[in-house]
């Protein structure tokens, strides 16, 4: 059965991010399969504010790995602490970057983007994961997009055994 979203694009981006955040809740609850649940969720994300691209990496020993994606091909292996995604990994905390170009270390795995947010995903106090989100446009995430990606992986922690 496909599923659809409901979003009301008069909204504020806040408000759609509180009207979306149940339905990906909804979309995943009883769900078991971390792929599927990453793969929806970062699908949902992408259509419902058209982010350049949405996806998520996965830590595999020192590094981490490419995981389900919706956008351009993209690096496949980012090592701890290196660019946006490694930063955000080793510092266990989410990175909001207005200019990529101005970050130091970025990897320029797409010469389109301009900003990112990197938001670390928790399991039992450790990092397993990072949810990266860029955009074409030059600083285009704000507190309302880190407060309602941060809501968003918690229950994503929950998909990690």
């Amino acid at each position: 059965m496909a599923e659809t979203l409901s979003l009301d694009a008069t909204l504020t981006k806040a408000e759609q991010y509180r009207q979306l955040l149940p339905q990906i809740e909804a979309l995943t609850t009883g769900e078991p399969d971390l792929t599927a649940n990453l793969a929806n969720t970062a699908a949902a994300l992408r259509q419902a504010f058209g982010f350049f691209w949405v996806g998520f990496y996965l830590v595999k020993g020192d590094e981490l790995v490419l995981g389900p994606f919706q956008g351009p091909i993209a690096c496949t292996r980012i090592r701890h602490g290196k660019g946006v995604c490694g930063a955000s990994w080793a510092r266990a905390e989410t990175l909001l970057v207005p200019d990529v170009e101005a970050f130091p270390g970025h990897i320029a795995c797409s010469s389109e983007s301009k900003s990112e947010i990197v938001v670390p995903i928790f399991r039992n106090g450790q990092v397993v994961a990072v949810l990266d989100v860029d955009s074409d446009q030059l600083n285009d995430f704000d507190h309302d997009d880190q407060a309602a990606l941060e809501q968003l992986v918690q229950l994503a922690g929950q998909w990690f055994v």
